[in-house]
């Protein structure tokens, strides 16, 4: 397995999602599983699975697969209208932790081009035009940064830490789809999310449960 480097999230690392996507087929199985990142999953270097381990060349851990029966509860959809409507108001479009993001970075012409905004009950919407190559690991990528942009706010940045996916179906490409996500909790620094993906015809393709986890403020620079 590789992430290859224009399927990046933060500077340097892959899209959280996106690879969470790619350990899940790696790991393989017909149970829906949970993926856990350890650390900042590596560009551009092979990763092998073992027992459930995403391991690196020199064996070092990069993320646990493991399956799980709490499947994630699909948050409700909205008309193709409503998503474009939130999506202009994007925040991101002003204010990105990480621009460059293949899923959500508005410094992206090549990438999913996710821009979820808020809608009036809290929850996230976007729409959501489908690349010509698509694989389970497109919708995991395009169910993962829609729930960050529930809690995401001004200078208060996070990363994606777990997400359990089902994928009830591939859309194809040029497919019109919309993608939902919502708020579930938050606690200190970690914030429990769902998020939804849909196909032109309303019918559900995908559903996510995940944890975001806040990065600590950066030290204050010194006069």
């Amino acid at each position: 397995m590789i992430i290859e480097s224009r399927y990046n999230g933060p500077p340097g690392s892959g899209n959280g999602g996106w690879s969470a996507g790619v350990f899940a087929g790696g790991y393989g199985g017909d149970r829906p599983v949970e993926v856990t990142l350890r650390r900042p999953p590596p560009l551009d270097t092979p990763l092998t699975v073992a027992d459930g381990d995403v391991l690196d060349p020199d064996g070092e851990l990069v993320a646990r697969v493991q399956p799980t029966d709490e499947l994630p509860t699909a948050v409700a959809p909205v008309d193709a209208a409503t998503a474009s409507a939130a999506s202009a108001a994007y925040p991101g479009l002003v204010d990105h932790p990480f621009p460059n993001c293949y899923v959500c970075g508005p410094d992206r012409p090549d990438g999913l081009r996710i821009f979820p905004g808020r809608l009036p009950d809290g929850r996230t919407a976007a729409p959501f035009r489908v690349p010509e190559r698509v694989a389970p690991a497109t919708v995991w990528a395009a169910l993962d940064c829609p729930g960050g942009w529930a809690v995401i706010a001004p200078g208060r940045p996070y990363v994606l830490g777990r997400i359990a996916a089902v994928v009830d179906a591939l859309p194809a490409p040029g497919d019109a789809c919309v993608v939902t996500g919502e708020l579930v909790e938050a606690q200190g620094r970690k914030a429990l999310v769902h998020t939804s993906l849909y196909g032109p015809t309303g019918a559900l393709l995908g559903r996510a449960r995940a944890t975001w986890i806040a990065l600590p403020p950066e030290p204050a620079s010194r006069p």
